[in-house]
């Protein structure tokens, strides 16, 4: 039975800007990138494709047939706890301006790894579409939420034992 592990702990990074492409990334297309922790997460959104549902009906067989079509990951809306000041959250804010067109790339590491290994990653491109604060009721701290589209495959980096 695989181990279950919990959402807390994770930690997710902003890079600098990267080029979309054709092909399907692999982690050593980020190797080049420096990452920024972005503090304050509370809520992660959803990673990974969906599939559009293609349907034809057919009158001659009275049914509607269904294909899969393109792959497309669903928006990303995370929950940051505002931390004026913090880096990655600076660097969030930049990327989600209007006037910036750029993908930008992201990671988030999870809190899996094995004494000594590393932690296991998912690694992707993506447009950060805005990043609003947020209101709330007089018990709630001051959030911003940070949108995300995702505009590549995501590379699944397994957590590995250490040497």
């Amino acid at each position: 039975m695989a181990d279950l592990y919990p959402i807390a702990g994770k930690k997710m990074y902003i890079g600098g800007p990267m080029a979309s492409q054709a092909a399907d990334f692999t982690a050593a297309d980020y190797a080049s990138q420096t990452w920024t922790l972005i503090d304050g997460w509370e809520t992660m959104g959803p990673v990974g494709d969906a599939v559009a549902l293609i349907t034809t009906p057919l009158i001659n067989r009275g049914r509607d047939v269904k294909l899969k079509g393109t792959a497309n990951a669903p928006s990303m809306q995370n929950n940051f706890a505002v931390l004026p000041g913090d880096p990655g959250q600076t660097a969030l804010i930049a990327a989600g301006q209007p006037s910036n067109k750029n993908n930008f790339a992201f990671k988030i590491e999870g809190d899996d790894a094995p004494v000594g290994g590393t932690p296991s990653q998912r690694l992707f491109i993506g447009l950060v579409m805005g990043t609003p604060e947020q209101g709330g009721t007089a018990n709630t701290a001051d959030l911003m939420q940070g949108t995300i589209e995702i505009n590549s495959n995501i590379v699944k980096v397994v957590a590995a034992a250490g040497p």
